[in-house]
C-alpha cells in the first residue's frame, strides 16, 4: 500500500503572509499524523518564504511517522538537513523567482555537486536520500549513479494536462519513469499536484510507487472542511478505503 506524506509548507504561507505566529505548521503537522497521514513532509528554501529553521528544529522533535526534509543544495541548508536528520532528504531545484517547484532536477548537469552532498546526508543518519526527477529514464539513471536510494517522479505535468487524453499519455510517461526507477533498484515515490480528481488514474497506471507527498490539495480542502476530514479523506484516496 502507498504511504502518503502531508507537506505543510503552505501552513507557513499562510502564518507569514501576515506576519503572525499562527497558524503553525508543527501543529497542522501533528493534526495530519492523528488524521491519519503516515508522515509529514516540509520544504526548507534559501529565502525562508514558508518554513523556517524554527518549524524545521520542531517538526523534527514532534513528528512520530516520516518525516521528509526537501531542500536545495545550498550549503547552509544542507548543513541544517545533516543537523536535524531526517528519515528522508529529498534534493530539489530552486528558483528565488518561482511560485513553486517546476520541474526535476537536472541530474546530470549537477551531477559533481549532488555526489558530494548525498554522502554527507548519509553520514548525518539519513535513510533515504531522493531526488526530484522528471520520469526521464537517463536522469534516473543518473540519479542512481550519484548514490541515491530513491526518486521522487514529478507529477506536475500529468496534473497540469488539460485533456484527458494529455493526462492519460503523462501518466504513461510516468510510469516509464518509475519502471526505470524499480530497474535501477531505487525506491519509487511522486508528487507535486497530485489531488483527490487524479489520484486514482495516477495509482491506475504508474507502477512500484512506495510513497507520495500531497500538500496543497490537502490544504485548500482543509480550508473547507477541516483538517481532519481532508486529511483523512485524501487518506481514503491513496489507499484505497471508502471516505
Amino acid at each position: 500500500m502507498t504511504n502518503l506524506l502531508i507537506n505543510v509548507d503552505h501552513v507557513g504561507t499562510l502564518r507569514n503572509a501576515r506576519e503572525e505566529t499562527f497558524p503553525d505548521p508543527v501543529h497542522a503537522a501533528a493534526r495530519c499524523e492523528q488524521a491519519g497521514a503516515d508522515g509529514i513532509v516540509f520544504h526548507l528554501r534559501e529565502d525562508r518564504r514558508h518554513i523556517t529553521e524554527r518549524d524545521v528544529r520542531l517538526l523534527a522533535e514532534t513528528v512520530t511517522g516520516k518525516l521528509d526534509f526537501e531542500l536545495s543544495t545550498d550549503e547552509e541548508v544542507v548543513s541544517v538537513c545533516c543537523d536535524v536528520g531526517p528519515d528522508l532528504a529529498t534534493l530539489v531545484p530552486e528558483r528565488r523567482e518561482e511560485v513553486t517547484t517546476e520541474g526535476g532536477l537536472d541530474v546530470t548537469a549537477n551531477r559533481s555537486r549532488l555526489s558530494a552532498v548525498i554522502p554527507r546526508l548519509y553520514d548525518a543518519g539519513v535513510d533515504q536520500v531522493s531526488l526530484f526527477v522528471d520520469p526521464v529514464p537517463e536522469q534516473i539513471e543518473a540519479a542512481a549513479d550519484t548514490g541515491a536510494n530513491c526518486v521522487e517522479l514529478h507529477t506536475g505535468d500529468f496534473a497540469e494536462a488539460e485533456t484527458e487524453a494529455a493526462r492519460r499519455e503523462e501518466a504513461e510517461r510516468l510510469a516509464t519513469g518509475a519502471r526505470a526507477a524499480h530497474e535501477a533498484g531505487v525506491r519509487v515515490h511522486a508528487g507535486h499536484g497530485l489531488d483527490y480528481g487524479n489520484f486514482r488514474l495516477f495509482d491506475a497506471t504508474v507502477p512500484h510507487v512506495a510513497e507520495v507527498s500531497i500538500g496543497f490539495a490537502v490544504m485548500a480542502r482543509a480550508i473547507l472542511v477541516g483538517m481532519d476530514q481532508a486529511v483523512r479523506d485524501m487518506c481514503a484516496t491513496v489507499k484505497g478505503q471508502r471516505a
